[in-house]
């Protein structure tokens, strides 16, 4: 996790739940480093994998690119949560924490 002047981001190359910021934010962008065909990420509004979902992101089978990047700017009351259901991705999220 890194925090640079206020604003947050993570990068995740694994398959897990990550919570990017605990508390109110503003979920900013999904950077795809690399994207993995049919790989699927799920973002909630919470601070587990369930809850009010933000949305879900599904790449093709067959990949066109292999990076992509997906601005948002929503804000996320409680928190954001990412979830990934492949190894393979590499992302990287971005949020501003709102006070």
């Amino acid at each position: 996790m890194n925090d640079f002047g206020g604003a947050k981001s993570a990068n995740i190359t694994t398959q897990t739940t990550t919570t990017v910021h605990n508390g109110p934010c503003i979920l900013r962008r999904v950077v795809f480093n690399k994207k993995t065909a049919s790989g699927v990420v799920t973002i909630y509004d919470s601070l587990a994998g369930s809850g009010t979902k933000i949305g879900t992101i599904t790449n093709p089978g067959t990949l066109l690119d292999t990076t992509d990047s997906i601005e948002y700017n929503v804000r996320c009351g409680t928190g954001c949560t990412v979830v990934t259901g492949s190894a393979d991705q590499d992302l990287t999220v971005s949020v501003s924490p709102t006070y």
